[in-house]
């Protein structure tokens, strides 16, 4: 099996100790420890710490297993579309895992106060989650996220089970959708990814085109969305395009080029798990410095899909798929 290019990197900066190589698992961390590496110290087993994570703690060997799934997403407020993505692709998760307690968590504490103040629906934060099932006296917890990149959301997820894991007899955390793309024998999500996305766009010409938003992040996993437009390429998808909210691309980095390539006519849609305040609004919404409004004032007739990426079930079933990753890692020995 080949060296993996951190390998290559740890062995220049730790005095050619090797860090370690893909297993090519696709489940699990894929990832481990070089059996050369002889007295690996906590940074360097904290480093090779990709993809699926698991802790187990030994004071709490002894405890008997009670076992639950938590499901981190950030949120929203739309209640319609939640309950069309997030709430159907928990219950989707829970129906995969009819016997195990699954629970829901917002990270967007925002979100979590303007629910309970509009709705009195009460949602946990992670923290408070964790809490509570420790509480309850659950031991076992697979923690899965319905981020779509690990960019910053995905990072706090990790933050939590780091904060946590030791509360726990054993913990894992899983990764989001989009997380391998193909390299060291590692899976393709990104492809997968693309090809479940196919399933909701319409069919586009010479002079027709689709615009995805992402929402955009300062966190480096931005660079997923290049590689999404890599994988959108190599299908043969014609004419879409990705930009973003929040990051790179953007709207204006779009827009010259459907103009260079005499596109009349575009459909705009989200690439967010939820239809909320950034697909109806900053996209679809009537402000003049919406994207539908910036679109149409250059000339591009323009419709909307207003659907989060939880109304696709393709996509769902990655979702659950990630989910019983996570799962996986907790039952194995």
């Amino acid at each position: 099996m080949k060296k993996s290019m951190l390998k290559r990197l740890c062995a220049v900066s730790l005095a050619s100790l090797a860090l370690g190589t893909f297993t090519g698992l696709p489940a699990q961390a894929g990832y481990t420890l070089n059996p050369e590496v002889k007295d690996a110290t906590p940074a360097l087993k904290q480093a090779a710490e990709i993809g699926v994570r698991k802790h187990e703690t030994p004071e709490l060997a002894k405890e008997k297993n009670k076992d639950a799934i938590l499901v981190l997403s950030f949120g929203t407020t739309y209640k319609d579309s939640r309950v069309k993505t997030i709430e159907k692709t928990v219950s989707d998760i829970q129906a995969a895992h009819p016997d195990v307690k699954t629970v829901l968590a917002f990270t967007s504490h925002i979100i979590v106060d303007r629910i309970a103040e509009k709705e009195g629906k009460m949602i946990p934060t992670p923290e408070k989650a964790l809490d509570q099932l420790k509480k309850e006296g659950y031991t076992r917890v697979a923690i899965t996220s319905l981020d779509v990149i690990p960019g910053m959301e995905y990072a706090y997820d990790t933050a939590i089970y780091d904060l946590y894991k030791n509360d726990f007899k054993k913990m894992t955390v899983g990764t989001p959708i989009m997380y391998w793309m193909g390299q060291e024998d590692q899976r393709d999500d990104v492809a997968e990814f693309v090809e479940a996305l196919k399933t909701q766009l319409p069919k586009t010409d010479n002079h027709t085109a689709v615009l995805v938003m992402a929402h955009g992040t300062p966190h480096p996993a931005n660079a997923y969305y290049s590689v999404v437009q890599n994988r959108i390429d190599s299908a043969g998808l014609k004419n879409v395009y990705i930009y973003s909210v929040e990051g790179w691309p953007h709207l204006d980095t779009v827009i010259p080029q459907l103009k260079a390539k005499g596109i009349k006519e575009v459909t705009i849609m989200p690439m967010m798990m939820v239809a909320g305040d950034h697909a109806n609004n900053d996209m679809a919404g009537a402000e003049p410095d919406s994207h539908k409004s910036i679109l149409e004032k250059e000339g591009f007739k323009v419709q909307t899909y207003i659907h989060g990426l939880g109304e696709n079930q393709a996509v769902r079933k990655m979702f659950v798929e990630r989910a019983n990753e996570a799962w996986d890692a907790l039952e194995k020995e």
